[in-house]
């Protein structure tokens, strides 16, 4: 992970997109899952934006 977090969330943060990512790329094997593939990769957008949030609120400190 080339990542340091800074806090418990965005450790937590970093921890739940890098398992969605494994997720989304094991889904590629299968057929017929797109959209769980596409509920997930919308799932991981809000995580980042959650994420994004936190890494300027821990800047400001």
């Amino acid at each position: 992970m080339p990542y340091e977090p800074g806090s418990k969330q965005c450790s937590g943060l970093i921890t739940a997109k890098d398992s969605l990512l494994a997720a989304i790329s094991a889904l590629n094997k299968l057929e017929n899952v797109g959209h769980i593939q596409t509920q997930l990769k919308k799932i991981y957008q809000e995580l980042d934006e959650i994420h994004e949030g936190r890494k300027m609120i821990e800047n400001e400190i």
